[in-house]
C-alpha cells in the first residue's frame, strides 16, 4: 500500500477563479492583521503551542514565520499587511530571548539555540531582513557557525537550516564573510553524508536516516546546492539513483515512505518537491500523480503546507515548474482552491484561523499565491 486512502477526501469541485482566489489570500492577511497583539503577538493552536511557552515565536509555528509570511506577501504583491512588521519581528525576537518556545520534556539536538525552524536563528533572521541591524547580523553568523556540527542533520534543527539561512544573508547583503559561512557549513554537511549517500539523523532520543526535505536527504541536499560547489553534479546524479532504488513503485505510482506517509514532510509529495530538478522524470511525474489521485488532506492534517493540503500541492506545482505541462498547473490550482476552502471551514469551525506558517493560513496563502504567480519555490527551503 502506497498511502492510506481513508487519510484523504475528494477535491472540491469549485473551479479555479484569479479573483476569488486573491481576494482569500487578501482575506486571511487582513484577518491575521486583526489578531495580532503587538505585546502577546499571535494566539496559538492547540497543536502548535502543545507544551509550549506561549506566544509562540519560532519560525515553524510561531510569530516569526507569520511575520515573514506577510513580509512575503507583501513584496509579491498580494496583500498589504498594515502592520509594523519590523517592529513585529523584534518582538518576536524579544520575546523567543526571554523564553524560547521548546516543547517541553522534548529531548533537544545541540545546540537547540541555533535551530532554524525552532531556535532562535529563525526569529532572528527575521528581525534582520526586516530591520537590516548589524547587530542581528552578527549574532546570526554566531549561530550559523554554532550549529555547524549538529547532530540532527536536518533543516528544523541542524546545519542543512541554519545553511540555506547563510546563503539568503549572502543573497541578500553580498557580504564575503556570509558566502564563507555557507561554504563552511556546507562542506561540514557534505563531508558527513554515508557513503550510500545518506546522513544520519539523530533526533528525539533515536536515530534514523531520512529521504525527506524536513528530517532527510533531499532537504539536506537541496541546502547543500545552495553552494555553488564541482561537487554539485555528482550530488544530483548519486542522489537520484538513490530515490530510485528507494522508490515504492505500484502500477505507475510511487512513494518513499515506509510508513506509507503521503505528505511534504514524509513521502512523495516532499521528495518531488525538492528533488524536482534532478529526480528521474518518470519517478517523479509518478509521484506527482499519486498525489493528485489522492485528493485533498482531511480535516486532521488540514490545509497546511507541512503535513497537509497546500504541502501535497507544491509537488503538483513542482511537476508543472520541470515538465511544462499545463495539466500540473491546473491540478496544483485545484489543491489551492480546496486548501483555502478547507481553511475557511476549520476557521469556521475554532473560531479563528491558524496563525502559523508550516501548519496554518499563511502557508496556504503563500500556496495559493505560487499558483497565481506560477512560482513553484517552496518557502523557506527554496526562497528565504
Amino acid at each position: 500500500m502506497l498511502y492510506r486512502p481513508e487519510q484523504f477526501e475528494p477535491l472540491t469541485d469549485e473551479p479555479w477563479a484569479e479573483a476569488r482566489v486573491r481576494d482569500a489570500i487578501r482575506a486571511i492577511v487582513a484577518d491575521v492583521c486583526d489578531a495580532y497583539d503587538p505585546r502577546g503577538l499571535w494566539p496559538a493552536h492547540e497543536w502548535d503551542g502543545w507544551q509550549a511557552a506561549l506566544p509562540l515565536k519560532n519560525l515553524y509555528v510561531g510569530a516569526a514565520g507569520v511575520v515573514w509570511a506577510l513580509d512575503e506577501l507583501e513584496q509579491r504583491g498580494h496583500a498589504e499587511s498594515g502592520l509594523d512588521l519590523p517592529v513585529a519581528a523584534e518582538r518576536a525576537l524579544e520575546l523567543w530571548r526571554a523564553e524560547p518556545d521548546f516543547m517541553a520534556g522534548e529531548t533537544l539536538p545541540e545546540p537547540p539555540e541555533a535551530a532554524l525552524l525552532t531556535g532562535e536563528t529563525g526569529p532572528l533572521l527575521v528581525a534582520w531582513r526586516l530591520t537590516g541591524a548589524a547587530a542581528h547580523a552578527d549574532d546570526l553568523l554566531r549561530l550559523v557557525g554554532m550549529n555547524v556540527g549538529n547532530e540532527a542533520e536536518d533543516l528544523m534543527w541542524g546545519a542543512p537550516g541554519t545553511l540555506v539561512a547563510a546563503a539568503a544573508v549572502r543573497d541578500r547583503s553580498g557580504e564575503e564573510r556570509w558566502a564563507e559561512a555557507a561554504r563552511t557549513t556546507a562542506d561540514a554537511l557534505a563531508a558527513r553524508r554515508d557513503a550510500d549517500g545518506l546522513w544520519v539523523q539523530r533526533l528525539w532520543g533515536t536515530t534514523f536516516r531520512g529521504l525527506g526535505p524536513a528530517h532527510g536527504l533531499v532537504g539536506n541536499v537541496r541546502a547543500l546546492l545552495h553552494v555553488g560547489d564541482a561537487r554539485n553534479d555528482g550530488l544530483r546524479r548519486e542522489t537520484a539513483a538513490t530515490l530510485a532504488r528507494r522508490a515504492d513503485v505500484e502500477d505507475g505510482l510511487a512513494n518513499w515512505s515506509h510508513e506509507a506517509k503521503l505528505q511534504w514532510c514524509t513521502g512523495a509529495p516532499g521528495i518531488v518537491a525538492a528533488a524536482w530538478d534532478y529526480l528521474d522524470e518518470e519517478l517523479l511525474l509518478a509521484g506527482a500523480e499519486l498525489v493528485w489521485r489522492a485528493g485533498a488532506h482531511r480535516d486532521e492534517k488540514g490545509h497546511g503546507i507541512c503535513h497537509g493540503t497546500s504541502g501535497n500541492g507544491f509537488a503538483l506545482l513542482k511537476a508543472f515548474a520541470r515538465t511544462g505541462d499545463e495539466r500540473w498547473l491546473e491540478r496544483a490550482r485545484r489543491f489551492a482552491v480546496h486548501a483555502l476552502a478547507q481553511a475557511e471551514r476549520l476557521a469556521a469551525t475554532a473560531g479563528r484561523r491558524r496563525y502559523s506558517l508550516w501548519t496554518g493560513d499563511l502557508g496556504t496563502a503563500l500556496f495559493a499565491a505560487a499558483c497565481l504567480d506560477t512560482d513553484a519555490r517552496y518557502p523557506i527551503l527554496d526562497v528565504l
